[in-house]
């Protein structure tokens, strides 16, 4: 399956990467939303976001109600990874239309957790 990570952070990334292939998915990694998005329009077949909410240039909430907004990724799975951990950050994110939230720190078995519970 494709993945793609959203962090400002590289180690983030970087783990989150690791984890990834290690399961068997292929994983494509960007820095903030606006290059998430341009990732997404220039790559075929990405299945899941694990996004990150505190970037620059582009939040991850933003990039979750931008790619809710358009009809093309209706199909993506959104899955929150982040410090963010107040209740109503938590529902913000799922209304705008996050399907998973995952509070940092996390371990492997719960980001595989969560894919299964999108049907991934």
């Amino acid at each position: 399956m494709k993945i793609l990570v959203i962090d400002d952070s590289r180690a983030m990334r970087t783990l989150l990467a690791g984890m990834l292939s290690d399961l068997g998915h292929e994983v494509l990694q960007a820095g903030d939303g606006k290059e998430a998005l341009d990732v997404l329009r220039a790559s075929d077949g990405v299945k899941v976001c694990l996004v990150d909410w505190n970037m620059p240039v582009m939040s991850g909430y933003e990039f979750v109600v931008a790619v809710r907004a358009d009809a093309r990724y209706s199909a993506l799975k959104l899955m929150m990874v982040t410090t963010e951990t107040e209740m109503e950050q938590v529902i913000r994110a799922l209304e705008a239309g996050a399907d998973e939230y995952v509070m940092k720190p996390f371990t492997q078995d719960v980001i595989v957790d969560k894919l299964k519970m999108m049907g991934l």
